[in-house]
């Protein structure tokens, strides 16, 4: 059973427009951390603000002991989050969910949006046999961020930003169109907007390959208790609700259905 435990921050810095990256010392989370799975952290000192944050595992070092957290300021307990430093400890309970499976694959595209991109980074690390291509989007030059270690990683870094700041201007699932008319992977790994998502679906569906998407939804628990996060997984004339939280956030990306 995962409990939860207070953790040294070592490092908490700004790598973008609202976004940060929070470093804290946890071995046993860096030691059993998957690709896709996340944290919830307990906001220190606001007892108004009770549920817990979830937070994408971006990076883990098992030698040192580091987990790297991305999030991005939404409210009042990220807003906290920013403030703190290595002088604070934090309580964090992971890691959680289901992550990534990548049996089989070799070639593999990684489609992110926004704070979709920070799950993202762990899989080139914890797979390093994989052939990547990044295919990351954003809002504009001052919401990129980890476009070094992507590319560090990648075979190939395709970048767009909806106002055309830096790379493709438009929308990330552009370049994916664009570059399936020339190429297959073997498996395409998705985390970004409800709209990215839903055209990641179609794209996968008609050239037929297989792919895995990782939701993005407000979660209560964080363990699968409350139903805060149900979705409706299955096929259109036989579905049931699954928790995002406990049986994702990743799930194939003919299973989720959006508009039921």
């Amino acid at each position: 059973m995962i409990e939860s435990h207070d953790y040294t921050i070592i490092h908490n810095e700004s790598i973008a427009e609202n976004m940060y990256k929070l470093s804290i010392y946890a071995p046993d989370i860096s030691s059993m951390a998957i690709p896709g799975q996340f944290v919830q952290i307990k906001i220190p000192n606001r007892q108004d603000l009770i549920l817990r944050r979830p937070i994408s595992i971006n990076y883990t070092d098992t030698n040192s002991g580091i987990v790297e957290l991305v999030y991005q300021i939404v409210g009042a307990g990220t807003k906290i989050l920013s403030t703190l430093t290595s002088e604070n400890t934090l309580n964090v309970l992971g890691p959680l969910g289901q992550g990534f499976d990548i049996t089989g694959a070799e070639n593999v595209y990684l489609v992110g949006g926004g704070c979709g991109v920070a799950p993202l980074r762990f899989i080139s690390k914890k797979w390093p046999h994989l052939k990547v291509d990044a295919f990351l989007g954003f809002r504009s030059l001052s919401s990129v961020y980890q476009r070094e270690e992507f590319t560090n990683t990648s075979e190939k870094v395709f970048l767009a930003t909806e106002d055309g700041s830096l790379g493709n201007a438009g929308y990330v699932t552009d370049l994916v169109a664009m570059e399936l008319k020339n190429d297959k992977p073997d498996l395409i790994l998705a985390c970004g907007p409800m709209p990215m998502l839903k055209i990641i679906q179609g794209l996968v569906k008609k050239h037929n390959i297989p792919c895995q998407i990782s939701l993005e939804e407000r979660m209560g628990c964080g363990i699968g208790g409350c139903l805060v996060c149900s979705c409706a997984i299955g096929k259109e004339n036989w579905w049931q609700y699954k928790r995002v939280c406990a049986d994702g956030p990743v799930f194939r990306s003919e299973e989720v259905l959006w508009n039921v």
